[in-house]
């Protein structure tokens, strides 16, 4: 199995159990994706619809990986401004954040340059 084939079943999953949370339960979402770190709120919903199109489109990658990677890129451009803007404050400020969605996200950014195939966008 591909790299990139690994990361799309990676997003099904993981994007998939978020947005359905997400969605369905903001509340349930707040307590366990969130971490309590943000009260539970109509906007986690919109959220969930963001990780809902990241998983959907994630499907669809497993038949088509080169055509359907731009969403890897998003999700590296995406989560790198939230680490950057939202945990790196929290942390130097010594203020509360989700620690898991942190560590998750920056997992992803430090493996997705690798397996984004860059050279394939240009032809």
């Amino acid at each position: 199995m591909t790299a990139l084939k690994i990361i799309y079943i990676a997003n099904i999953i993981v994007a998939g159990w978020i947005s359905i949370t997400s969605m369905s339960s903001p509340s349930k979402a707040a307590n366990t994706v969130f971490q309590n770190v943000y009260q539970s709120t109509e906007l986690m919903k919109l959220v969930g619809c963001l990780w809902f199109a990241i998983a959907f489109l994630s499907v669809l990658g497993l038949w088509r990986p080169i055509s359907f990677s731009p969403i890897l890129l998003v999700q590296l451009i995406y989560k790198s401004a939230w680490l950057l803007i939202v945990a790196y404050p929290a942390i130097k400020n010594n203020q509360p954040y989700p620690t898991g969605m942190a560590l998750f996200f920056l997992i992803w950014v430090i493996i997705l340059p690798f397996i984004i195939p860059w050279n394939n966008w240009t032809k």
